[in-house]
């Protein structure tokens, strides 16, 4: 798959959020972390079929359509988030930045889907099931079953990162999870979409 066909399938995955978000007017935090699953996920697999250096070039690409969107509003659907966040920004940065980590095809895709899945399900399952139980981090609201999802979704990306390489399962992985879930916590203005996929690369590299 060359650059060109990778940037299509983003921008038509985009641009199908967008239009769904404008006709059924959705809840924003719906549409931007269901892209945000989609594409992180159809990401954290460029490595099994392209280039190390043509995913740092759509890093690249991705950063400048991101701040181009951003200043001209152009997807909607992810950018009407009320709270200040520059998420997409760091996402679009993190994927290039993974690749200087590890050569590991693996550890590249099992970061980038603790990014993309963790903390996409996380948010959906703490918006629509469990505002009853909600805790404040630095001001900004937080569910405890939408950081339990976090921490499971994390585990679990582990013990297939585990059974992948043959390493042996050790309390130290559990750490790793709770880790990154405290990081997804604190992290302000969307960082944890650059903060979460770099540890997860450096200790899965470890």
């Amino acid at each position: 798959m060359n650059i060109f066909i990778a940037l299509s399938i983003v921008f038509m995955l985009l641009v199908i959020n967008e239009i769904w978000w404008r006709r059924k007017k959705k809840h924003s935090e719906l549409s931007r972390k269901l892209i945000h699953i989609l594409v992180g996920s159809f990401v954290a697999f460029w490595p099994y079929i392209m280039s190390v250096n043509s995913i740092r070039i759509i890093s690249v690409l991705f950063t400048i359509v991101v701040f181009s969107s951003i200043k001209f509003n152009i997807f909607k659907s992810i950018h009407s988030v009320k709270r200040d966040s520059l998420g997409e920004i760091y996402f679009a940065i993190s994927v290039g930045l993974i690749t200087f980590i590890n050569p590991s095809h693996l550890v590249y895709t099992i970061s980038l889907l603790t990014m993309s899945l963790a903390d996409g399900l996380a948010a959906l399952v703490g918006t629509y099931y469990g505002m009853n139980r909600k805790y404040k981090v630095y001001g900004r609201s937080k569910t405890v079953l939408g950081s339990l999802t976090f921490f499971i979704v994390a585990l679990v990306l582990i013990l297939i990162y585990i059974d992948k390489t043959g390493h042996v399962f050790s309390l130290g992985y559990l750490a790793v999870a709770a880790g990154l879930t405290l990081i997804e916590n604190i992290s302000p203005k969307g960082m944890d979409n650059l903060l979460v996929p770099l540890v997860a690369a450096l200790f899965l590299a470890a």
